[in-house]
């Protein structure tokens, strides 16, 4: 006998560096576990349809500019769920109207709550390493850390795509490439990779819609404009720079931490600074609200 499918709208709700999370009762399917806002697809109703209906009845708020995260296909032992994913970011003036027992947790606490297995892709998607190490050299991974990824920065000829050919899954992984590397590789390699590195000039060409479902996205910005347009767009991260003067762009005017501070503010999105960085200044770029940092020389 086959088991039933049941479609769900889940919300994934963005405020800066946080996610909002709630507790299943014990009632419920998969109960005593935490989860995201969301419920079943009604009958003749859209999936994103429902995602708005549930955030406005489950939480209290309504809002306008959702972005397609992901589906997941999930089987239990009794049933078959498919979860239809969807991220926003609430602004600040209805923090207040979020109902109780909704409440906030970095990205970091979404690792040690008990959710269900469903829900393992989406935490794994959430949450991002720290530091992000750029180079050219695939040989960088000897130097990598567990707590680090790597944005191979290459264009992709033909001996890259051969060198990236010999990596390990658990590699790819840690793995992030250009958008013009990442369409050149098989679809092994595509489902695996990190994250997909938009240069400016690539993110600000993109609307709403044109990103690929279910793949992270990371923007480089060097202004507000290009890191509102990557919210707009829902992309994941963002690499903003130059932060502090560098010796590889020494003719490029460094933003400077309190111009970062304020642009980091007005964006729900991880931002990474970028741009004359040490390794010890993770902290300190995290006191001005950067979720972490990259460079080239700083390991």
């Amino acid at each position: 006998m086959s088991k039933p499918i049941i479609h769900v709208a889940i919300a994934i709700l963005l405020h800066q560096n946080k996610v909002l999370v709630g507790w299943r009762e014990a009632k419920q399917h998969q109960g005593n576990k935490h989860e995201f806002p969301g419920g079943k697809v009604e009958e003749g109703e859209s999936p994103l349809a429902a995602c708005r209906r549930e955030i406005y009845e489950e939480v209290g708020i309504g809002l306008h500019d959702w972005h397609a995260f992901d589906v997941i296909v999930h089987e239990y032992e009794d049933v078959i769920v498919k979860l239809h994913l969807f991220h926003a970011s609430v602004p600040a003036a209805l923090l207040n109207e979020i109902q109780q027992p909704w409440s906030w947790y970095s990205r970091e606490e979404l690792l040690n709550l008990n959710f269900p297995k469903a829900n393992q892709a989406m935490i794994q998607r959430l949450y991002w390493p720290h530091q992000i190490k750029i180079s050219d050299q695939l040989e960088t991974f000897k130097q990598l850390r567990q707590d680090q990824l790597l944005y191979w920065r290459v264009e992709g000829t033909q001996a890259e795509i051969i060198e990236i050919s010999e990596l390990s899954v658990e590699k790819l992984s840690r793995l992030i490439v250009n958008v013009d590397l990442y369409q050149q590789l098989n679809s092994i390699q595509q489902q695996v990779i990190s994250a997909i590195h938009l240069k400016q000039s690539q993110l600000m060409a993109l609307k709403p819609g044109d990103l690929q479902l279910g793949k992270r996205y990371l923007a480089a910005c060097h202004d507000l404009a290009s890191m509102q347009q990557a919210q707009q767009i829902g992309c994941d991260a963002i690499l903003l720079s130059p932060i502090l003067p560098t010796a590889t762009h020494p003719e490029v005017v460094a933003l400077g931490w309190e111009q970062f501070k304020n642009w980091v503010s007005q964006v729900d999105l991880p931002v990474f600074a970028l741009g004359g960085l040490q390794a010890g200044d993770l902290a300190g770029a995290q006191e001005q609200g950067a979720y972490g940092i990259a460079g080239m020389r700083f390991l």
